[in-house]
């Protein structure tokens, strides 16, 4: 995506990602976890800031906070660059991703919408919908459709 991004900080295995926002309201850190699933091709995308949990005396992902750190495309294409080099390491794998709330699930469609060309270059999009009974299933990406989620699989170059 052509838009300013974050420096990004990875593990070894390049399936966390770690960088800072930096807005009004301060400097806040930030986590993309890619995580297998139940299906060997699929990997889930989790992203939101680093918090402290005081219960579990350990640091967790929260991915329910609103930090409204004026920052929100960068945050994307930030988040959207960790796809291209997590795929680009594990070609054979696809990335499943939703939004924590609707509206962040339509955030996410409307910026697929808006730079559908550009990551059509390197990436199959599918929307995830149930059908009749209640099955997920993938359909092509389209701009208005009323997905719950999304899977990205890189194309063979």
């Amino acid at each position: 995506m052509k838009h300013i991004k974050y420096d990004l900080y990875r593990n070894t295995d390049t399936t966390i990602f770690e960088f800072k926002s930096i807005g009004a309201n301060g400097e806040i850190t930030k986590v993309i976890i890619f995580s297998a699933t139940q299906s060997v091709e699929i990997y889930n995308l989790a992203f939101g800031d680093l918090i402290y949990n005081e219960v579990q005396k350990k640091y967790i992902l929260d991915d329910s906070t609103i930090t409204d750190n004026g920052d929100r495309n960068i945050i994307l294409a930030t988040v959207a660059r960790s796809v291209y080099i997590f795929t680009k390491k594990y070609p054979e794998k696809m990335v499943f991703f939703k939004g924590s709330t609707l509206g962040r699930t339509r955030l996410y469609r409307r910026a697929i919408s808006m730079n559908l060309e550009e990551l059509s270059e390197t990436f199959t999009i599918f929307g995830s919908i149930r059908n009749e009974f209640g099955s997920v299933i993938s359909v092509p990406f389209k701009p208005n459709g009323d997905f719950f989620g999304f899977i990205i699989k890189r194309k063979e170059l």
